[in-house]
């Protein structure tokens, strides 16, 4: 048998745990600024770029994609070449994978404050950035599989199964929630609309918290954690259970998003079903985990290590079971829209993703740079901070969850709502969102003592770039022997297409009913386009962020009908590209405030919130003030939407700026009679978009039928 010898790449481990890290720290900043400024509104600063609707998806993108993202690669790169017993496939696809997702991170950086919002969830980023995301996916993905094509390990173990599935999904997750239509270098809208682009974003985001946040952080499991702990996986039936149903599972749990909303209750039930089926995978998965620990439960009473992967996998466990639980409709009408959610999943966040990253930064740096950790005591010291950190967040959101979701629903005896003021919740939450903030600064003390016990460790040590390894080449023409399973695991082009089959059923059977069946989104007839004053006041609501704090979706609750008006219908959608129904009401929706409140009202409360509102946690937009709106881009905006469908006159976009304009002159006129005070520019960006908060739920009455 020849034995061959080469060398694994540990330099491109190295970079992406140190971009991982650097880039954590930049993420828990940004949202421990995001959690204060929900208890001090001052911290929003009184500009653009630090307003909570603009860094809050910094935030998300930074942890999720930079943070996590650069840690799964690093994790990713060093156990495949070592699970496959070789090198990556290709040095060159290794570097441009991660100067490419530097760069991605870097323009997401720039492009989030600066306002460029696409308005989906996880998926802020504009068009050209999309693109850039696929085309180093892709270099991903053909590194990834041809290091599996060139291995010199027969079977592929259960950790590259996950890797396999986790580069499949994303793609076809990304490239078909990015479908949009550009209309600027800076700018587009989605070709989806309302229900349907809700149907997709939910799909897209509750799927890329399973297979860019779960899948391969399962893999590594199933490789990092007995490695660890130097015991074999518990059950390797257990594993091959856990993998195929967790996969083919996981992709039709997306409606449980949108539960009690405008999307077709076939939809909702099917999201609800499969979720209460992820709890047996996903704790199969758990169970697999803790149960590979016997016999060293020893160890973890003295190794940090192992204490940072038995709370990662327990949180996973918790995490996954709180999922189904919010999908059942009692829970989900007390807990969607309210700050559970939020606790929710920075469980996942904190918990699982996070105390994964730090064992496997404790585990890699020591062996990368040949030499011993430099403190047990400070890791442990970490481990006890980051643990207090994520009881000390999440427990007041679950306090202020209760809160929200019971006194939005309070009612007198006599029927009035007990609370008829948003802002009375508001108040009595506001201790909690402190605490929060206790916890997250506690959470980011760890990872300073984190950062200070490895940099002591690597300071210690050689960094070894190139490790040497040897294997016997592997036979092209052998036979497989073993059950079913063994057999696949020898086919890796087999496996992967099986896996492909797997997660695009259930996303076929959702989108496309949805998508061809009419009657699913019956339409409105008094549901007439924006007029193009409030398509642009649309678009500066995108860009500041407003979706983040308020929901354009009123559930057929009696408590929200009485609150809001009038539950939203389907065919009011019909010509939102995207749809802002939103996740979160950190304010009041906003579905019915057309025509509620007069321009003047939303003249003064954009500029000082307190002065309408005394105790508004919501910051102050003055440069909607000095800024004109944007008169160049109506004619590209106007043709963008008829191509999409919505049923502009041809030849409209020359017609569209003067109809801008006097539109805007009437708001003015408006102003000035309400309030002889107010002296209005007609081209301030502030006028378009009380043009659109008034056009807001105005289409339909009470009576009108779906």
């Amino acid at each position: 048998m020849k034995i061959e010898k080469f060398e694994y790449d540990n330099s491109t481990v190295r970079l992406f745990l140190i971009a991982s890290i650097i880039f954590g720290v930049v993420g828990m900043l940004v949202g421990l600024i995001a959690a204060i400024q929900l208890f001090y509104p001052a911290m929003n600063l009184g500009i653009p770029f630090t307003s909570f609707g603009r860094i809050r998806p910094l935030h998300t993108n930074a942890i999720i994609f930079a943070f996590v993202g650069n840690a799964m690669f690093a994790g990713v790169y060093y156990s495949t070449q070592r699970l496959l017993k070789a090198r990556m496939w290709s040095d060159t696809l290794s570097a441009i994978h991660f100067w490419g997702w530097q760069l991605i991170i870097l323009a997401a950086a720039i492009s989030l404050p600066l306002g460029y919002s696409s308005g989906h969830e996880y998926a802020e980023l504009e068009w050209p950035i999309d693109i850039a995301i696929t085309l180093v996916w892709v270099a991903f993905t053909l590194n990834l599989m041809g290091t599996i094509f060139v291995r010199r390990e027969k079977h592929m173990y259960v950790a590259i199964w996950f890797y396999i599935a986790t580069v499949v999904t994303v793609a076809v997750l990304h490239i078909v929630n990015s479908m949009q239509l550009p209309f600027s270098w800076f700018k587009s809208y989605y070709v989806y609309a309302g229900v349907q682009d809700a149907l997709v974003q939910w799909w897209y985001g509750h799927n890329a918290v399973a297979f860019f946040l779960t899948t391969p952080f399962l893999g590594m499991m199933y490789y990092y954690l007995p490695k660890m702990a130097n015991r074999p996986v518990y059950s390797y039936k257990l594993s091959i259970v856990h993998f195929w149903s967790l996969i083919f599972i996981y992709i039709w749990a997306g409606p449980h998003h949108l539960l009690y909303t405008s999307l077709p209750d076939w939809a909702q039930s099917l999201g609800v079903v499969f979720s209460i089926m992820l709890i047996a995978p996903s704790w199969g998965g758990m169970i697999n985990g803790l149960l590979t620990l016997r016999g060293a439960w020893d160890r973890v009473r003295e190794d940090a290590i192992l204490k940072f992967m038995v709370v990662a996998v327990t949180a996973y466990g918790m995490a996954t079971f709180e999922g189904p639980m919010l999908s059942l409709k009692n829970v989900n009408a007390i807990a969607h829209f309210s700050d559970w959610i939020i606790a929710h999943v920075h469980i996942g966040g904190l918990g699982w993703n996070g105390f994964m990253i730090f064992a496997l930064a404790y585990w890699l740096v020591p062996r990368m740079w040949q030499t011993k950790l430099y403190s047990q005591k400070l890791a442990n010291t970490h481990f006890w901070l980051g643990t207090l950190g994520i009881i000390v967040y999440a427990l007041p959101l679950y306090v202020a969850a209760l809160v929200q979701g019971l006194m939005w629903k309070q009612f007198k005896p006599d029927g009035i709502l007990q609370y008829t003021d948003f802002l009375s919740t508001t108040s009595q939450i506001l201790p909690m969102h402190m605490l929060r903030a206790v916890g997250g600064t506690l959470y980011l003390v760890g990872v300073f003592v984190m950062i200070y016990n490895l940099m002591k460790t690597a300071s210690s040590g050689k960094f070894l770039p190139n490790e040497a390894a040897e294997a016997p080449a592997l036979e092209k023409a052998h036979t497989s022997s073993g059950g079913w399973h063994h057999v696949l695991e020898a086919k890796p082009m087999l496996f992967t297409i099986l896996a492909t089959i797997a997660i695009l059923i259930g996303g076929l059977i959702e989108l496309v009913p949805t998508f061809l069946i009419k009657s699913n989104i019956p339409t409105i007839a008094s549901v007439k386009p924006y007029s193009p004053l409030e398509l642009e006041g649309r678009d500066i609501y995108i860009r500041e962020g407003c979706v983040n704090c308020h929901s354009q979706m009123i559930r057929p609750f009696r408590s929200e009908v009485e609150r809001y008006g009038e539950y939203s219908k389907a065919g009011e959608f019909v010509y939102d590209h995207p749809f802002l129904w939103g996740s979160k009401r950190t304010g009041p929706d906003l579905h019915r405030v057309g025509s509620k409140y007069g321009d003047d009202w939303h003249y003064n409360h954009m500029l000082d919130p307190n002065s309408i509102a005394t105790g508004s946690i919501m910051p102050a937009y003055p440069w909607l003030y000095q800024y004109d709106w944007d008169k160049n881009l109506i004619g590209a905006k106007i043709n963008a939407m008829r191509t999409l469908g919505v049923p502009y006159p041809a030849g409209y976009e020359k017609q569209a700026l003067a109809d801008m304009e006097k539109q805007a002159s009437k708001i003015v006129e408006n102003l000035a009679k309400s309030t002889p005070s107010i002296k209005a520019n007609k081209d301030r960006e502030i006028i378009a978009l009380i043009a659109y908060l008034q056009r807001l739920g105005t289409d339909i009455k009470a009576k009108d039928e779906n």
